[in-house]
């Protein structure tokens, strides 16, 4: 097995600052939008919102797994 290369200390730092710009933006549209909305829409937002993040980051990781299948040079 390879060692982990740049690849994938940089998808590593891209997703950890992906994750955290995105849960901060969901908070302020929350936060901003839904104080005073119900519950059961507060529970969709945070539903979708806690959903939508993952086809990005299944991107990321897809994309740091491609290291590991090219042959060693």
């Amino acid at each position: 097995m390879r060692q982990p290369g740049f690849r994938s200390f940089a998808g590593t730092v891209l997703f950890l600052v992906y994750v955290l710009i995105y849960v901060l933006i969901a908070m302020a549209i929350g936060a901003r939008y839904l104080d005073d909305a119900g519950g059961l829409a507060q529970f969709v937002f945070y539903l979708i919102a806690g959903l939508a993040w993952l086809p990005v980051a299944m991107w990321i990781v897809w994309w740091m797994a491609q290291a590991y299948k090219k042959p060693p040079e």
